[in-house]
């Protein structure tokens, strides 16, 4: 998992320079800091995309956590006055990571959020009344229900939630993974998909496989994954391999269908959110029994 910010802001006192992809140790998330000097610009990274489909991919709508980022999302039939969600990663969760199996559900929260406009300007602080749904097996996702709805977000600030794409992304699509936390954007396409990958004692399933460009450091774990061309949420940012070991934490390896295990040193992935909107139901609420939704139960 990429790893939490203390982590990573030290590297770059130590260093003077940008962190190369780095995850996190099995440990609970907390002792984060923000921003500071130190962090990296906010101009996008090199790109394996167009500068044109680039461009229309901006922060508007991202949120930045103590530690990771997120964004403000919807589902497709959400509507305007449904308290608004927030999608992070399960390895965010200010209680830790969940453990291999468990699923979190409506568990009560009060965590801020960092609300950011286009430029990537801090417009307002939201916060959460409850985690709605969190886990990190088959996937690693956190889903965060407001205080606030989609309508008075904004009205009030004059933001609007990024919808999520209810089918799977294609191979060789133009991508943005889009950091509130380090406001900074990195362009590149889906390279492929991970049957499964490992790392450590969690396994998830038919992960996204970027290209070199998206050379995501601490603090982009949550980060929506844009498709360039439909602006849709297509995934979340979740980890990548650092030291080039095999299934290990920090080192994720992928494991085809015959078991075949292949190790990328220096590669990142996401997890796919269509599998999220089937269990999105009236009033945003999660629920796991509605046709179609596959993500674990409790």
């Amino acid at each position: 998992m990429n790893k939490p910010l203390v982590g990573a802001l030290l590297s770059l006192l130590l260093t003077g320079a940008a962190v190369t992809p780095a995850l996190a140790a099995p440990t609970a998330p907390t002792g984060s800091t923000t921003p500071t000097a130190s962090t990296p610009s906010t101009a996008p990274a090199t790109s394996d995309a167009t500068a044109t489909t680039a461009a229309a991919v901006n922060f508007a709508g991202t949120v930045a956590l103590s530690n990771c980022s997120g964004s403000v999302v919807r589902a497709p039939g959400s509507q305007p006055d449904d308290l608004a969600l927030v999608l992070s990663n399960g390895h965010c969760l200010e209680s830790g990571f969940p453990a291999p199996g468990e699923v979190v559900k409506d568990q009560r929260s009060s965590r801020s959020f960092s609300l950011l406009n286009s430029a990537g300007s801090k417009v307002a602080t939201l916060r959460a009344s409850k985690v709605s749904y969190a886990t990190m097996t088959d996937t690693d996702i956190s889903i965060y229900q407001l205080t606030k709805t989609y309508a008075q977000i904004q009205s009030q600030y004059g933001i609007s939630p990024l919808t999520l794409n209810d089918v799977r992304p294609t191979q060789g699509s133009a991508i943005s993974v889009v950091s509130g936390y380090w406001k900074r954007i990195y362009n590149c396409n889906i390279d492929g998909f991970a049957y499964l990958l490992k790392e450590g004692d969690w396994t998830w399933k038919d992960s996204v496989r970027y290209t070199s460009s998206c050379n995501t450091i601490g603090g982009t774990s949550g980060s929506p994954v844009v498709d360039a061309v439909t602006g849709k949420v297509v995934a979340v940012n979740n980890t990548g391999n650092e030291d080039g070991a095999r299934c290990t934490v920090n080192n994720p390896c992928e494991v085809d269908q015959s078991g075949n295990v292949t190790v990328r040193q220096g590669i990142n992935y996401a997890q796919e959110t269509y599998i999220i909107v089937p269990c999105i139901g009236p009033k945003n609420v999660i629920d796991l029994n509605r046709p179609g939704c596959t993500l674990p139960k409790p």
